[in-house]
């Protein structure tokens, strides 16, 4: 009979093994009396996560805006896939990132959206060195609680972007490729291949003889399988289990990006396939999003930004009957056609974030989900792609934020309130203590 030790296990304990460490998931053992000691307060549940999703080029509103407010809401077409889970999300109306308009500086609003997002700065219009933005609501999270976790944020995609250039009427590309800024001055480049942010998370080695460690290993787990039988007689059979279930899932992804780099690649026309990631699109997606889960889960970090497409992404979609450019199409001048593919976009785009949610809330921790201790907004810089508006964003919040949000809900807020005061609201729920996020007026209430 295996019993609970009188010690609890530290939130901070690992795996380690030859050049692996595996951080561990939540567990029982680790429980109301253990304590930060960076903060030397008491954790009685938990902890809080956040993610931020971005989609470029807008989106059908038609189809997305739910006609009722508050909790006896209808999910429109768009939001369909997310039915199974609608009331552990909140759909957000009526924000506005007003420093993705002009504001004198003329064309370039797509540059300027996925630079506003999370900022709420106004891009210097520059496509030389001198960039200037803002510091990014993700990084102000991470300067505050990073050095909790293996990785203070991690930053990803699933389209590669140039850090120089000319992207957008004179704006560096990098304002159209990258979300998160730790100041003014200094972009996190995102990375696209989910072995290298496996690598990253799980501390696989970097020297020369690499690929030679990599040709005889079976998988991570085998470097830090003694400790983590040292460890199990520590635990009740529900933390075994659950820890079993986490290795599991380490392993499940292992063998899908081995699968993945054995693959052929798939042709798609006029789009060059990335070198070194999913040559089919969903399962880079997919594969992304079982990373966050596992990165949550893990607690490898606590914070996330995930850019799904680059902002005015020219991205095709054969694989949903869409075979032009989503750029192209986000300029449908009102075509009834044009708008149904873009329909069609916005609802593949969607029915990513369901697989991640739906991941999220498969996870038990302690009395409730991983998805009940998150935060995961999703949106876009822009309203409507033709129009290239920046005001009544599309935005969606899920999760339970450890208690502190009230999901299941439409909430319309006032016309031109700055959607920094989102970020604002989410930062301290993450306790963290911030006076401005970009144009922040202050943090919203009714969430």
């Amino acid at each position: 009979l295996m019993v609970r030790t009188t010690s609890w296990i530290s939130r901070r304990t690992a795996l380690r093994g030859a050049g692996a460490v595996v951080s561990l998931p939540w567990l029982e053992a680790m429980g109301p009396r253990m304590a930060w000691a960076e903060g030397g307060t008491a954790e009685t549940a938990a902890p809080n996560r956040m993610a931020f999703l971005y989609v470029p080029n807008g989106i059908n509103m038609t189809d997305w805006t739910p006609q009722q407010e508050g909790a006896e809401f209808q999910l429109p077409e768009i939001l369909k896939p997310l039915e199974p889970l609608q009331s552990k999300l909140q759909v957000l109306s009526g924000l506005t990132a007003d420093k993705a308009r002009a504001h004198g500086d003329g064309g370039g609003d797509h540059a300027r959206a996925l630079s506003a997002f999370l900022t709420g700065s106004q891009a210097l219009k520059t496509d030389g060195t001198n960039i200037r933005l803002g510091v990014s609501v993700d990084q102000a999270a991470a300067a505050r609680i990073g050095d909790r976790t293996r990785l203070s944020s991690l930053e990803i995609g699933c389209e590669n972007g140039a850090m120089a250039g000319n992207c957008d009427s004179g704006y560096s590309c990098v304002y159209s490729s990258t979300m998160a800024w730790r100041s003014a001055t200094q972009p996190l480049p995102k990375e696209v291949n989910p072995k290298l942010v496996f690598d990253r998370m799980f501390g696989a080695d970097q020297s020369p003889d690499r690929a030679r460690r990599d040709a005889r290993r079976r998988s991570i787990l085998d470097y830090v399988r003694e400790d983590s039988k040292h460890l199990s007689l520590q635990l009740t059979p529900g933390d075994n289990r659950k820890l079993d279930e986490y290795f599991t899932a380490i392993r499940e992804i292992e063998l899908r990006i081995e699968r993945v780099e054995k693959l052929p690649p798939v042709k798609t026309p006029d789009y060059p396939v990335p070198a070194g990631v999913p040559a089919e699109y969903e399962t880079h997606i997919r594969l992304m999003c079982d990373l966050v889960a596992l990165a949550f889960q893990s607690d490898v970090t606590r914070v996330v930004t995930f850019v799904l497409a680059n902002e005015g992404s020219n991205r095709p979609y054969p694989f949903i009957e869409v075979p032009e450019g989503h750029h192209d199409l986000s300029h449908h001048g009102n075509d009834t056609g044009k708008k149904e593919k873009i329909r069609k976009i916005n609802l593949f785009h969607i029915r990513q974030l369901s697989w991640l949610l739906e991941k999220l809330n498969s996870i038990q921790e302690g009395t409730g989900t991983l998805l009940d201790h998150c935060m995961v907004a999703y949106g876009s810089g822009i309203h409507d792609g033709n129009a290239h508006n920046h005001e009544d964003l599309p935005l969606l919040l899920a999760g339970g934020g450890c208690g502190t949000l009230t999901p299941g809900r439409h909430v319309k807020f006032a016309s031109e309130t700055p959607l920094s005061n989102l970020w604002l609201s989410m930062l301290a729920r993450m306790e963290v203590s911030w006076d401005q996020i970009g144009d922040s007026t202050g943090p919203l209430s009714g969430l």
